[in-house]
């Protein structure tokens, strides 16, 4: 089978799940890793090599640059910092490279268009990095709405994403320096909120956001910590969703209709023992876990582009992410006033 050749740019933790995924998926290879120096990127392979061996070795390179100019990389995978993403999804693009793109995508929509501009005019195909999307229980919760019997007239979307950073968290994580990661929880966790209610919307936006900071550091009252926001849709649809990097692990989305409602727990990663989902208290079964849903999501990044045709559903998803991400944040800002 013809095997798609990612190459990784970054070396930040992150990946090392999905070198774990991609040596799992049947149509892609880890084919690269970069740093901005060459000891780290040979490091990061050797230590990715004693969990998950590949059975070969990757290709180690000093500068983000030689990899995405590569003939053996036919894709990257981007984990960097959000900061530092658009010139460099911008020049893989360029040099014919498919990107895959860890979320937020980007500091702000004007450079979320450009870089998926820049993928659309060099035939390359953009796809976020949520992999919720790729989980098989989407498609059964999607028949339940679509049905409109169980649930009824939507009329809320409610859903909650939270871990509390401990240890250094909070002096060293780059998800609360603002310079690299200026939306914090809103831009980290939230994208998740967000992109549910979408989806649940079939794409639908809001006519109106609110977005408020519930907490912050003391030196930075702009760094999201702590944030709740509220989406209104037309026909009497509301969403509310509440991030945070100081409240317990915790994730779920619920439902509600004038019929009935919808229960998901674990819908950004789904645990050992979380149920699939829950109608009206009935509960459905799953078994596709998160690993298995990061595999799905490589498997399916690789089929698209093997096809030959660009999927231009995914990029206008994560524009429309963007632009709410956005919104709830300028809204929080202007409260700040």
């Amino acid at each position: 089978m013809k095997k798609l050749r990612i190459g990784f740019l970054s070396t930040a933790n992150i990946g090392r799940t999905n070198w774990k995924a991609i040596a799992t998926t049947r149509n892609c290879v880890v084919a690269a890793v970069a740093s901005r120096d060459l000891p780290r990127s040979r490091k990061f392979i050797a230590e990715c090599q004693r969990e998950t061996p590949l059975g070969y070795e990757p290709e180690a390179f000093g500068s983000y640059e030689e990899l995405i100019a590569s003939k053996d990389v036919d894709a990257v995978y981007v984990p960097l910092p959000t900061a530092l993403r658009k010139p460099l999804v911008i020049r893989a693009a360029n040099a014919g490279k498919h990107v895959i793109c860890e979320k937020p995508c980007a500091v702000g929509v004007s450079a979320l268009e450009a870089m998926t501009a820049a993928c659309k005019k060099n035939r390359v195909q953009f796809m976020d990095g949520v992999m919720f999307m790729h989980h098989p229980r989407q498609a059964q919760v999607r028949e339940i709405l679509d049905d409109g019997k169980a649930l009824g007239r939507l009329k809320r979307i409610a859903t909650h994403f939270s871990f509390c950073g401990t240890g250094n968290f909070h002096r060293a994580n780059i998800r609360v320096n603002s310079a690299l990661e200026p939306h914090g929880c809103l831009g980290d966790l939230g994208w998740y909120n967000i992109r549910m209610a979408l989806w649940t919307m079939n794409w639908q936006m809001p006519y109106r956001v609110e977005g408020r900071i519930m907490t912050s550091p003391k030196n930075d009252p702009r760094m999201p910590l702590e944030f709740s926001g509220e989406l209104f849709f037309d026909g009497g649809v509301s969403s509310g969703f509440y991030c945070s990097f100081l409240t317990t692990f915790h994730q779920w989305v619920d439902l509600s209709g004038s019929n009935g409602h919808l229960y998901m727990p674990g819908f950004v990663r789904p645990l050992k023992g979380d149920i699939g989902y829950k109608v009206n208290n009935r509960v459905v079964k799953t078994d596709c876990a998160w690993d298995r849903q990061q595999v799905n999501m490589f498997e399916n990044f690789a089929k698209q582009i093997f096809s030959g045709k660009l999927n231009h559903d995914w990029p206008a998803w994560s524009l429309k992410t963007q632009t709410v991400v956005d919104a709830c944040f300028k809204s929080a800002l202007s409260k700040l006033k």
